[in-house]
């Protein structure tokens, strides 16, 4: 909004409720901007207000952004670069900020209302704030083009196949198989790059599960929304300022364990998590599910070997336990020409003559979702009949 309002004023009016230490309401705002003998008018000055509250205890002028009910993304580059992701790629927005001061302000305080600390001495910040918008920050010089700020929006709704379909994401003739996996309970990992909509798909599958199953979730940031009766959620929480205080995924991986899941879904496998995981799809929790970052389909199951190998497994150990762990992978991609994103591949996990693990193509699709069977389709059926 753009008010009139000097930058001068606005810094005089933060000052000035900083030092009277009040609560920074719309009413409080108003009282200090005729204090400063600024000549508004009523309804001026509550217009004045709701854009001074934006800034003192809001998203600034983030907030317009972050109500946009497509936008998954809103990313600040600066001062003057701020780009939303509306679904259809990345777009430059008319949004600025006034100097840099006010984008390390709001990143600063943001961090604040995390419990996380954001100075030159912590000059990055990554954080979950209240309703679960993921927060990254980056202060200069190390952002050497001035304060970045990553802002991701939790999902504001829940996709079912049939409004994933709709989109295009997921192509018709792919429905009666991925329906297949989910029902014949077996273990798979939605893939792809960052923003293919991965979490968007898990949540999908996940509410076709039987209502009678427990699920539970594992995550960094809440982001799974399944439309079913029965989810258990455990969020994994940093370090304190001391450092103390932490709790992981894989800590929590062992905690689902013993809470008689029926699933076990990890929201993103990226680290140590990946063995715990893999050992319990390995002791009868049929059905287990999560998202990893992967490139293509067949890179996944090197980025596992990478995980498990980091974590203490050996090579061997990694594949022998993925062989029995792990039956499909469904990986996403994302058009470069319209930013839409679709189902690319589902393959099958297979232990190859080698004895390692890789991924056997059943089902490819090109950009306008039309379907080709690989030599793992056969297969796959096989596996998913009722």
């Amino acid at each position: 909004m753009n008010t009139g309002v000097s930058p001068e004023l606005i810094e005089a009016v933060r000052v000035r409720l900083a030092r009277t230490g009040v609560e920074p309401s719309a009413a409080q705002v108003a009282v200090a901007l005729r204090a400063e003998k600024s000549v508004y008018g009523d309804a001026e000055i509550l217009a004045v207000a709701r854009s001074l509250c934006a800034d003192l205890i809001g998203a600034g002028p983030l907030e317009p952004l972050l109500a946009e009910p497509d936008v998954t993304d809103v990313l600040v580059n600066g001062s003057r670069e701020v780009w939303v992701d509306d679904g259809h790629g990345l777009r430059r927005t008319s949004v600025t900020f006034t100097d840099d001061g006010a984008v390390r302000r709001l990143a600063q305080r943001l961090a604040a209302a995390a419990g996380r600390r954001l100075d030159d001495a912590s000059p990055y910040v990554d954080a979950r704030l209240a309703g679960g918008v993921r927060l990254h920050a980056v202060l200069p010089p190390i952002a050497s083009g001035g304060t970045c700020v990553s802002l991701r929006l939790p999902p504001r709704r829940t996709f079912a196949l049939p409004d994933l379909v709709a989109a295009g994401t997921i192509p018709p003739s792919a429905v009666p198989l991925l329906t297949a996996i989910v029902t014949a309970r077996l273990a798979f990992l939605v893939t792809g790059g960052t923003g293919t909509g991965k979490t968007t798909l898990l949540s999908a599958l996940l509410s076709l599960a039987d209502p009678g199953e427990r699920l539970l979730l594992v995550e960094d940031s809440a982001e799974l929304r399944p439309l079913h009766p029965h989810v258990v959620r455990l969020e994994s929480r940093p370090p304190n300022l001391e450092g103390a205080g932490g709790v992981g995924l894989r800590d929590l991986v062992r905690q689902a364990l013993r809470m008689r899941p029926d699933r076990v879904v990890v929201g993103e496998v990226r680290g140590a998590e990946v063995v715990d995981l893999l050992a319990a799809l390995n002791t009868g929790h049929e059905g287990g599910c999560g998202t990893l970052h992967a490139n293509a389909a067949a890179d996944v199951p090197p980025r596992l070997e990478a995980l498990g190998c980091a974590a203490g497994l050996s090579r061997e150990a990694v594949h022998s336990q993925l062989a029995a762990a792990l039956d499909v992978v469904i990986h996403l991609t994302r058009n470069r020409s319209d930013g839409r994103r679709r189902v690319a591949e589902i393959c099958l996990l297979s232990r190859s003559s080698t004895g390692f693990v890789e991924s056997v193509p059943a089902l490819t699709f090109d950009t306008k979702g039309h379907p080709r069977t690989g030599p793992g389709h056969d297969t796959l059926t096989e596996r998913t009949r009722p």
